[in-house]
Order: structure tokens, then C-alpha cells, then sequence
């Protein structure tokens, strides 16, 4: 009797095993696991549609509305920039002096100009500016993260 379940439980092991191999079969070398590609886009998501929501929601002028938000797509877009300045640099694929420290000094902006709004912003309350400002770290945070999956699963499947 004790045979028989060790057999049972010798084939449930290898059962084990051959499933966790199919599971590697589909995600390559260097590919980030799908549950962290689902969680960076999750992020970026609510940092981004919370940024908005809020600042649907905000009783403060529409012109002021309207700097909130090129400032958040400002962020976006130039820590994404950066992010693949660096890591080009990283690989050893060229990138221009002007390219890298335009890319820096571009978020460098973007941070800037949300600290001193969010500063000089007389109609927000301290919680708004708060949210506001985690509101956009987050985004800022999740685009790069987003943008490095892409890459990281871009250049798995070129190699494999």
C-alpha cells in the first residue's frame, strides 16, 4: 500500500515539474513574468487615471487644469526618454551628448515645474497638492517601469 503512494506521489511531482517547464517554455530568457508586466501597467494606469480623475474633479481654473496636464504628459514622456537614453548607453548603442542631456534636463523640468505649481497653487488644498504629487510619481515611475518590460520582452523574443 505505501508503494502505491509513493508511485502516486512520484508521478504528481513529475506532473509538477513537466507543467512548470511548459509555463518556462512560454516566457523567454531575461523576459519579465507576466505578473509583472500586469502590475507596472496596472500601476501606470491608476497613477495616470487618478492624476486625471483628480484633476477632472479640481474647482481651480481651466488654464490651470491645462498646465496640470502637459505637465503630467511632459513627466511621461521624458522619463521615458531618459530611461532609453540610459540603457542605450548601457548596451553600447549610440546616443548623442545633446539627446542624453536634453532627456535629463527634460524631466528635471517636468519635476520642477509640478513642485513650484503644486507650491504656488493657491486653490489646493495641502491633501490635493499630496495626492497630486504621489499621483504623479507613480505615473512617472510606472511609464519607465512599462517601457523596460517592453524592451526586456522585446529583445527576449529577438534571442530566443
Amino acid at each position: 500500500m505505501s508503494n502505491d503512494n509513493e508511485v502516486l506521489l512520484d508521478k504528481e511531482k513529475r506532473n509538477d515539474l513537466n507543467v512548470k517547464e511548459e509555463r518556462k517554455v512560454d516566457r523567454k530568457e531575461g523576459e519579465p513574468t507576466s505578473a509583472f508586466k500586469g502590475a507596472s501597467w496596472a500601476a501606470l494606469l491608476v497613477g495616470v487615471a487618478s492624476y486625471l480623475i483628480g484633476l477632472f474633479n479640481a474647482t481651480m481654473q481651466l488654464n490651470e487644469k491645462g498646465f496640470y496636464f502637459a505637465v503630467l504628459v511632459f513627466g511621461l514622456y521624458s522619463a521615458i526618454s531618459l530611461q532609453k537614453a540610459v540603457r542605450d548607453k548601457d548596451e553600447g548603442i549610440p546616443v548623442t551628448n545633446i539627446y542624453y542631456g536634453i532627456s535629463w534636463f527634460a524631466l528635471i523640468v517636468s519635476i520642477a515645474l509640478m513642485a513650484i505649481g503644486l507650491y504656488n497653487a493657491g486653490s489646493i488644498v495641502l491633501s490635493e497638492k499630496g495626492f497630486f504629487s504621489m499621483a504623479f510619481v507613480l505615473s512617472l515611475f510606472a511609464a519607465i517601469t512599462v517601457q523596460k518590460n517592453i524592451r526586456d520582452t522585446q529583445r527576449a523574443r529577438e534571442r530566443g
